[in-house]
């Protein structure tokens, strides 16, 4: 699978890449980590198994960063939901000590290409608290969407079960929480490429009608002898006048 190396401002090396079996070892500890930041941020993260989690990376749908010496340090996966319409790249989570070295970016943008290869057509979807994630995925092209545009079916919400906040989600009747929706749509990105062409085309045909009138000859000509011949009849009216 492709590895991507990135150095950070302090050169320490880590490794992102779509995971494999030679990870599934590490299921548990990122298990661990998920579970003590849901703790320490106060609000869930959908809880997962470490089985659920081997699966992903059996799958190739996990992305995952390690350290140079091979130890977990950043984890993601791709979900799917309505036959492949929506996709969430969800369980984003970093080791606290490597917070400041954009391991959570590299791993988001990681799981969004792989999003994006597999699933050309679906809406790209998420839901959090964390205002870090939603400038990601504001860089990524997301734009805030309304709770009434994600998926319907319970399986997507069953994940927020662990939050602590579920109790809004369910007294609103999943139409508000404190979570913030987002919302990537590769409709957009056609409509504007297509918006693009039909410019360019315009301006070229602007372009081409200028360019056949200036190079139409033979109205400049019959234009110019028009004009000569209403520039010689005042002359000769002038030199009858001068002559009487």
């Amino acid at each position: 699978m492709e590895k991507v190396l990135i150095s950070d401002v302090s050169s320490n090396n880590y490794t992102v890449q779509v995971a494999t079996t030679e990870h599934l070892p590490l299921a548990e500890a990122i298990c661990f980590e998920m579970e003590e930041s849901a703790k320490a941020r106060g609000t869930g993260i959908a809880k997962r198994s470490p089985e659920y989690l081997r699966a992903k990376m059996q799958e190739g749908k996990a992305i995952i960063a390690l350290d140079d010496k091979a130890e977990f340090i950043g984890f993601c996966y791709v979900e799917t939901w309505e036959h492949g319409k929506f996709v969430a790249n969800s369980g984003l989570i970093v080791k606290p000590e490597w917070r400041k070295y954009g391991v959570a970016k590299a791993v988001k943008m990681r799981a969004f290409e792989l999003s994006r290869t597999n699933y050309p057509d679906a809406k790209i979807i998420g839901i959090t608290t964390s205002l870090a994630v939603m400038k990601i995925n504001s860089e990524l092209g997301y734009e805030p969407t309304t709770f009434s545009e994600l998926p319907v079916n319970d399986a997507f919400w069953n994940g927020c079960k662990s939050c602590v906040n579920y109790d809004v989600l369910t007294r609103t009747d999943r139409k508000h929480c404190l979570c913030t929706g987002m919302i990537f749509d590769p409709e957009w990105e056609k409509n504007k490429a297509k918006r693009e062409a039909e410019e360019a085309q315009k301006e070229k045909e602007k372009e081409h009608e200028k360019w056949d009138f200036l190079k139409d000859v033979k109205v400049l000509e019959r234009l110019k002898s028009i004009k000569e011949k209403m520039f010689l009849r005042m002359q000769v009216r002038k030199a009858k006048r001068q002559v009487i």
